[in-house]
């Protein structure tokens, strides 16, 4: 269960509703809000960076009752909530427009619009392995990412030499599509969770590895709805991704439509592939990471 930010009773006059009078002469609305945020690290590090700055969301509520002029409350709120999932920390929100004023013709207290809305963003994962069984190794981790997003397609493995770091054996390599409620930093540490669980250890920089999870990019650049990020723990994307053939390779074979945000401007990966030199990269055993034989 995610920890809770909870804003309530934010007001401001708007001129939202169907009737001549309402659109001329406005009215109050009043708007809460609770953001499903896990919060644990903002716990530790008390860190504005960390959390959700709820200053912020107010004055994003508040401008979109003073904006654009609608019809129903209905999508106010859904204006509200689609705002707020735009902060890459937070995973579920609710939103409450309320309108005391609404022309009901009756005695009431209050008229209100109750919306969830849940983040459903498009994650791309890459997978690496080159100590033990790799392929089962992959394979497990695979089944494990089902506890963390929603599979869309695994790529086929593909083999690639040592890129930097001390001799070690090639790797085997494969590519993850798919959607998550999850905000970044938290399918990260679901991602590390799973490499720790595979024996994973991080002394020797780009050495050999039982278990490598980069979380490669957040969100559809295509849409502008992709998270660009630098903090200590994440950068989104991922930096060295437009780089690396044994991520492009197989995520082009996962994807043939893929895209990557590289240095702000949106790139097909097919044209990334394209340019580079991709000969450390070959096929790799053929097998269904997801279905086996095992």
């Amino acid at each position: 269960m995610t920890d809770q930010i909870v804003l309530k009773g934010i007001s401001a006059k708007g001129f939202h509703g169907v009737l001549d009078f309402e659109k001329r002469d406005g009215q109050t609305f009043v708007v809460d809000v609770t953001m499903h945020v896990d919060l644990a690290a903002a716990g530790t590090s008390d860190d504005l960076a960390d959390t959700v700055n709820y200053a912020e969301v107010a004055g994003d509520v508040v401008a979109l009752i003073e904006g654009d002029s609608l019809d129903l409350i209905e999508a106010l709120a859904s204006r509200i909530a689609d705002r707020v999932l735009a902060r890459p920390l937070v995973e579920a929100v609710e939103v409450v427009v309320h309108k005391p004023e609404a022309p009901v013709g009756h005695p009431f207290t209050d008229v209100q619009v109750r919306v969830s809305r849940e983040r459903q963003s498009q994650v791309v994962i890459a997978m690496g392995s080159n100590i033990g069984d790799s392929i089962e190794t992959l394979h497990d981790a695979a089944i494990s990412l089902y506890g963390l997003i929603d599979i869309i397609e695994v790529s086929p493995v593909v083999e690639t030499d040592p890129v930097g770091g001390p001799e070690q054996p090639a790797y085997l390599n494969a590519v993850v599509t798919g959607t998550t409620h999850l905000a970044p930093s938290s399918l990260l540490a679901g991602l590390h969770d799973i490499e720790r669980a595979h024996g994973r250890t991080r002394e020797v920089h780009w050495g050999p590895r039982t278990l490598d999870l980069d979380l490669i990019q957040y969100g559809d650049p295509v849409f502008d709805t992709d998270i660009v990020m630098n903090s200590p723990t994440l950068t989104l994307p991922h930096p060295r991704a437009h780089e690396r053939s044994f991520v492009l390779l197989p995520w082009l074979q996962a994807d043939s439509e893929a895209v990557l945000r590289v240095a702000g401007q949106v790139r097909r990966v097919a044209d990334l592939v394209s340019g580079m030199d991709v000969s450390g990269v070959r096929p790799g055993p053929d097998i269904d990471l997801l279905e086996g034989p095992w």
